[in-house]
């Protein structure tokens, strides 16, 4: 039997690896999957574990307000350090580009214990967009003994990079895989959820999400300006818009946006009301990585409010568009889609990241590796 640490901080995180959670641990036999939450995102991460039916084996609490990269790079190595210490580990599982991840791949190579990346590859190779995130995942290759790339373009990627062929794999996105996981009741159930907090679900809805480190500033004055212009415009439609907790977003969106009735400012939502708004959506505007690869499930047109991306598949294909913080592009794409029906906007191109099956490749390869 083989003891696997899987180390997560973050909602994403815990949503694309929680479907390799659970893989693994259909089988008993092979595998002792120990899961430790940097809580990065203490209260978006726990709840999301929540939905899977998941709980971490060990909590680290490792954030506090306001501190430096520095500063939670050094809390979070440290409290890993412990936790290698304390433990007996055969291989770690991290996924993504944040600053869990790259402690945790560093722990773990620093012990000379195997890293397993999930979702590996991804590259805009600007090291300030996303900052930190393209410095991190680049990073975390460099240590990495299997790389599961989402796409062929990552592995081209890592190829590029000199990373061996026989250290990566291309197994989609686990993204897709826990889409897969929501039943219709659990989405339905999201209905009575919006209905209390008087948020009209129909054919004219638009999903919001703002929070990049990047976007901080004076970017987040010209997407709220946006915003605000589109709202007027467009009076008959629901802006729904997840507030991130980070005060550089929370207090100008709340400022600026409160006073519209049709602009709904709800408090970060559990995974499964996401999806419902996403499933739902006419329009999503978006700086989020994770959104690019789960709107294309549901056919749903989507703005990418970053000036660029390492998810260049959706872009390809034609299922979203980069705006950047760019108020005359934010503007002309939204209205060229508001001032249509929602179903003559609909996307009818097949997701580029996955089938909901890469979990399943996932341990395959996993297995073998250790065979």
């Amino acid at each position: 039997m083989k003891n696997i640490l899987v180390v997560f901080g973050t909602r994403p995180e815990v949503i694309k690896l929680a479907p390799v959670i659970l893989e693994l641990r259909k089988y008993p036999n092979k595998y002792r999957v120990t899961v430790c939450n940097t809580e990065q995102q203490k209260e978006l991460s726990n709840q999301t574990l929540e939905y899977f039916g998941l709980k971490a084996d060990i909590n680290l609490d490792c954030m506090r307000d306001n501190q430096s990269l520095i500063s939670v790079q050094t809390r979070i190595l440290t409290a890993l350090d412990e936790v290698f210490s304390q433990n007996s580990f055969d291989a770690t599982i991290v996924q993504g580009d944040t600053m869990t991840v790259l402690c945790g791949a560093l722990a773990s190579y620093y012990r000379k214990i195997p890293v397993f990346h999930v979702e590996a590859g991804l590259r805009s190779y600007d090291i300030y967009e996303p900052f930190p995130e393209e410095v991190m995942r680049q990073m975390t290759t460099r240590v990495a003994e299997l790389n599961f790339a989402p796409t062929e373009k990552n592995r081209q990627a890592l190829l590029r990079e000199d990373i061996s062929a026989d250290k990566i794999f291309v197994t989609g996105n686990t993204v897709i895989d826990a889409l897969f996981c929501l039943s219709d009741d659990v989405l339905d159930g999201a209905k009575t959820f919006f209905a209390d907090n008087d948020v009209k679900i129909d054919d004219k809805l638009v999903l919001i999400t703002a929070h990049r480190r990047e976007n901080h500033g004076a970017r987040i004055d010209r997407i709220i300006d946006a915003i605000e212009y589109l709202a007027k415009e467009y009076s008959d439609h629901t802006f729904v818009i997840p507030v991130h907790p980070n005060p550089n977003v929370h207090d100008k969106i709340h400022a600026r946006l409160g006073k519209y009735k049709q602009i709904k400012l709800l408090k970060p939502l559990n995974y499964p009301y996401l999806v419902y708004l996403m499933k739902n959506a006419k329009l999503i505007l978006t700086d989020s990585g994770g959104i690019q690869e789960e709107a294309p499930s549901f056919g749903c047109p989507t703005l990418v409010m970053r000036y660029e991306t390492e998810r260049q598949e959706g872009i390809d294909a034609g299922v979203s568009v980069l705006v950047g913080a760019d108020y005359d592009k934010i503007i002309d794409y939204s209205e060229e889609i508001l001032a249509k029906p929602k179903e003559a906007s609909r996307l009818e191109a097949q997701n580029p990241y996955g089938n909901g099956k890469s979990s399943q490749i996932i341990e395959r390869i996993i297995r073998e590796y250790f065979a």
